[in-house]
């Protein structure tokens, strides 16, 4: 079986779908590989450390697009040659983040193409498929860079220091949110030596809050029904969010940094910062807002922009895990072809819709029908 690995075309994006590393160790389970051309150059894989592992270096997106199966990080796009679901193989299989198949145009396409798509997004938090689950590693990158974005925003040291000219208080970080990003968010800015409080509607989390070295703040009206079977915050009731947005505006405004990384599957995400809040923030403090991509957890958010308002710097960062691409990719390469290897049997494609993993992140089958997560030709 042959595995396309194509360029990133999406602008920003530095990241690759496979690594030389994880090549060299799927060759021996017989996938052979196809690059294409400095598809690994962003993020520090030359053309030639794919080729001493084995794989085969193709000059255009063609050669690579025509595999048996394709990875890529981002969904394929229309480009200078056309879209790029065009240059697959009718009964391919491609694997990537797809939008949870939201984009109605790709879907369409890949139905079309009798294209067999896996979105990496939905693969389930269980533990099963836990060696597959690319969104706890590009959240982690996240959490990781907001850290660093947020200490290099800010007009003050993070860790406590004594000086000839006297002790400087550390800085006092917020973090909502207390998933994937949200304690690596904890973690990078305890690391920095930053005084570290966290938010989390979950009560579950309060241990791995606390074992990173930060207070874990509690809303009262929090319990165990409050995380979803998938280990997500639910939505909450509107008396609820009223007493999240009071007991958040108390620490918000108390704070220095504030990061943000609260999201409901398949909503919008919850506003948490009123601008009235940031309002009251201290002159110099910095927001980054890592929901930004599905609408922010700050009302001021800008998605993509860094805006200053009320002397408060607001960071909406978009496609943050591209930003740190070579171990990014590492990560994603891993994710990826555990995912091919559960789905691929002695070099042919078996695919059992009773399996959670497969059901769950198939979002388009070779029959050309489409029903989200399920092909119709298999469905009872």
């Amino acid at each position: 079986m042959r595995i396309g690995i194509p360029l990133e075309t999406l602008p920003g994006e530095n990241r690759v779908a496979v690594v030389p590393e994880t090549i060299n160790r799927a060759k021996k389970l017989g996938f052979e590989f196809v690059v294409q051309s400095g598809a690994g150059l962003k993020a520090s894989h030359t053309d030639e450390a794919y080729t001493k592992v084995g794989a085969q270096i193709v000059p255009s997106a063609r050669e690579a697009f025509a595999a048996d199966v394709v990875l890529k990080v981002q969904p394929p796009r229309q480009s200078d040659g056309g879209h790029e679901i065009d240059l697959m193989q009718e009964g391919s299989v491609l694997i990537a983040f797809l939008h949870g198949g939201r984009d109605e145009d790709v879907v369409q396409r890949l139905a079309a193409r009798r294209v067999t798509a896996f979105a990496m997004e939905l693969i389930p938090r269980t533990s099963r498929a836990q060696k597959m689950d690319a969104l706890s590693s590009m959240s982690t990158v996240a959490g990781y860079k907001a850290a660093l974005i947020a200490a290099g925003s800010l007009g003050r040291f993070f860790p406590l220091f004594m000086t000839a000219a006297g002790t400087l208080t550390p800085a006092r970080v917020f973090v909502l949110g207390a998933g994937v990003a949200g304690l690596q968010a904890i973690a990078t800015s305890r690391r920095l030596g930053a005084v570290v409080e966290a938010f989390d509607v979950r009560p579950a989390v309060k241990e791995e809050v606390q074992s990173l070295g930060a207070s874990f703040v509690q809303l009262e009206l929090t319990h165990e029904s409050q995380q979803d079977k998938g280990g997500y915050a639910k939505e909450m009731s509107a008396e609820e969010q009223q007493k999240e947005r009071e007991l958040v505006a108390e620490h918000v405004t108390s704070s220095d940094v504030v990061i943000t990384t609260a999201n409901v599957p398949g909503r919008r995400a919850p506003t948490l910062i009123t601008a009235a809040t940031v309002a009251k923030m201290k002159p110099g403090s910095v927001i980054v807002d890592l929901a930004a991509e599905s609408g922010g957890n700050c009302e001021l958010t800008e998605p993509g922009e860094t805006i200053v308002q009320n002397d408060v710097v607001i960071h909406g960062p978009m496609n943050l895990a591209a930003s740190l691409p070579a171990h990014a990719s590492q990560m994603y390469s891993r994710n990826v072809i555990a995912l091919v290897q559960h789905i691929v049997k002695d070099g042919r494609l078996a695919l059992d819709f009773a399996d959670d993993i497969v059901h769950d992140t198939c979002i388009s089958g070779q029959d050309g029908a489409f029903i989200q997560g399920v092909p119709q030709a298999v469905q009872s």
